[in-house]
């Protein structure tokens, strides 16, 4: 029988993209390899596969949904711990399975959080300006004005406690750091969530945005933060109110914050936060490595060669197709 032809739009490497090849003809062409990057939408999509006569997707960020449902596909591959770029709803009504990846960005994105906090709480970026601008020496001394605490000895308080929290707790741990937890949906979580805020020096953001944790950190709760404690978000912004956190900042109130994701993907020029020494931003790219993308490329290969010889997959969105 001929092999299945499989069309990858997501970054895949590693040795499980060798496997994949070996049960089916891969078109590989990632978007993120595209200089400007390349997305499909759904007609777009739905297009190429037909051309290509295609029956697995593996995407990332193109838009599974309207006419490539539509096509005879044995299953779709999102490389996201949630696949919100693929109608879910509509391919279970199609009977076509969605394997995702939960957690394969973990590791990733609590080395950033660990990153951020140190770049915060040292005052790497200011003192990283200093020497580029050779304003090193002034009216103070770098020994005056960048002295700090040491996160030994501290305590850190992870709001949210799935995949990345677990990562970041015991690398916090490791720094001498005690680690207290908030989650309504883990059993193991420590504290409520005012008592988190109320405790810690260093509050990490790690929930999933809903409709329950949307705008979760607003004036009410950075208020119950200690005076000088650090907000780290190295997940959504959904999860706090921006105006709230900017007050809380000029006040004085939080002695600094980083975030790795902003609404938009970029901050309006002139914003707030642009202008506040004590604020370290990234831009999203607390999951760009290169081991990431091996884990996901290990976990849709193990679950699409799964689908291929009629066994379930392990990371099924939707398992009732199966029933």
């Amino acid at each position: 029988m001929s092999r299945p032809i499989a069309l990858v739009t997501a970054p895949l490497r590693g040795p499980a993209l060798d496997e994949l090849r070996e049960i089916a003809e891969v078109v590989f062409d990632p978007w993120i390899e595209h200089r400007p990057i390349k997305l499909h939408g759904p007609e777009d999509l739905a297009e190429r596969l037909t051309e290509l006569g295609a029956s697995i997707v593996i995407c990332e960020a193109d838009f599974c949904s309207g006419p490539v449902l539509e096509l005879p596909l044995a299953v779709i591959g999102s490389t996201r711990g949630d696949p919100t770029n693929v109608d879910v709803g509509a391919a279970t009504a199609a009977g076509i399975p969605v394997v995702h990846t939960p957690g394969r960005n973990a590791d990733a994105v609590a080395e950033m959080t660990v990153a951020m906090l140190m770049a915060l709480s040292r005052h790497v970026v200011p003192g990283h300006r200093d020497m580029l601008a050779g304003t090193v020496h002034g009216e103070t001394l770098p020994y005056q004005r960048y002295r700090s605490w040491q996160v030994a000895g501290r305590t850190a308080g992870l709001v949210g406690f799935g995949a990345v929290g677990r990562a970041t707790k015991w690398r916090l741990e490791g720094l001498g750091m005690k680690v207290v937890t908030s989650d309504p949906f883990a059993v193991d979580a420590t504290h409520e969530l005012d008592d988190l805020l109320a405790e810690a020096d260093v509050v990490s953001m790690h929930a999933a945005v809903t409709p329950d944790s949307f705008g979760m950190m607003n004036a009410s709760k950075f208020s119950l933060m200690r005076p000088g404690a650090l907000y780290l978000n190295s997940a959504r912004a959904g999860l706090h109110d921006i105006d709230a956190l900017v007050a809380a900042l000029e006040s004085g109130h939080l002695g600094g914050a980083a975030l790795d994701h902003v609404d938009g993907e970029k901050l309006p020029e002139g914003h707030p936060l642009l202008g506040l020494d004590n604020v370290v931003l990234t831009p999203h790219i607390g999951g760009a490595t290169y081991d990431v993308e091996l884990r996901q490329t290990e976990m849709i290969v193990a679950d699409v060669s799964a689908i291929l010889r009629g066994e379930r997959p392990v990371h099924c969105k939707n398992p009732e197709v199966f029933s």
